[in-house]
């Protein structure tokens, strides 16, 4: 089993097939003729009318490195801190003191990006995510409730959601500023505000578009898109990241 030496110094090696998981037969799942899992089969839907986003996933491909990637010069502007700060922490030299290579949480929305499974369950008035990566959860909800006033700033933010037609809008903040947004050390502040667009292709593909807005790092909004695949017939395992967690001593910036 797959065990966690350091989130950003493994990334290559979590990407290979996950060999470890759970083996389940999903009866669940839409077949072909052939007894695979029909990927391309309608997206399932709830007794509501609403597409079910329950399942395993993981980012194909995952863009963990750089959430920025595909993205056209200057749709990312950031404020001169920043980009004093990004400058800095892209050569690598202070990839010791990245969160993740400390068993912190990647924050959001860069745990979606992770070569890492996670398990959606979705209930009418809120969604629970279940992330492998360093056994972490998010709640996302749907029952209109208002975003606190004066919170306690989190690494995952305060998330409530509700459904544009056939896409879940998750909107976050709260957040502590202490979250990388990507391993090339793009920064965040505590007025980060994300906006998550869950959609849910068909049964075995997802997006989720995710748009950026935190007036102390950057000058404007800025959008990407990390699609998902289903990971049918298994199931999540324990990752406890502190069990073997040697990177540090070895990384820049310690």
């Amino acid at each position: 089993m797959l065990k966690s030496i350091g989130f950003s110094a493994t990334l290559l090696a979590l990407c290979a097939p996950l060999a470890a998981q759970w083996k389940v037969n999903d009866k669940a799942t839409p077949r072909t003729a052939d007894g695979k899992p029909n990927l391309s089969a309608p997206a399932p839907r709830r007794a509501d009318g609403k597409p079910d986003l329950t399942g395993i996933w993981i980012a194909e491909p995952p863009k963990v490195r750089d959430a920025t990637v595909g993205l056209k010069p200057g749709e990312v502007s950031m404020t001169p801190w920043a980009q004093k700060v990004f400058d800095e922490r892209k050569t690598g030299d202070l990839s010791a003191t990245d969160p993740d290579a400390n068993c912190l949480p990647q924050g959001v929305p860069k745990i979606n990006s992770t070569p890492v499974p996670f398990k959606i369950f979705q209930e009418p008035n809120q969604l629970v995510i279940l992330y492998e990566a360093f056994d972490q959860y998010r709640q996302i909800f749907m029952d209109g409730r208002p975003v606190p006033k004066d919170p306690n700033p989190q690494w995952f933010g305060y998330t409530v959601a509700k459904w544009d037609g056939d896409t879940l809008v998750a909107e976050s903040s709260g957040f502590n500023g202490k979250a990388w947004l990507d391993q090339l050390g793009h920064p965040s502040t505590e007025a980060l505000h994300v906006t998550e667009r869950f959609h849910r292709r068909d049964f075995g593909h997802m997006d989720i578009t995710s748009t950026i807005e935190d007036t102390g790092a950057y000058t404007k909004p800025w959008t990407f898109t990390q699609p998902l695949a289903l990971l049918v017939d298994t199931d999540l395992i324990e990752d406890v990241c502190n069990e073997n967690n040697k990177d540090v001593p070895h990384m820049k910036g310690k």
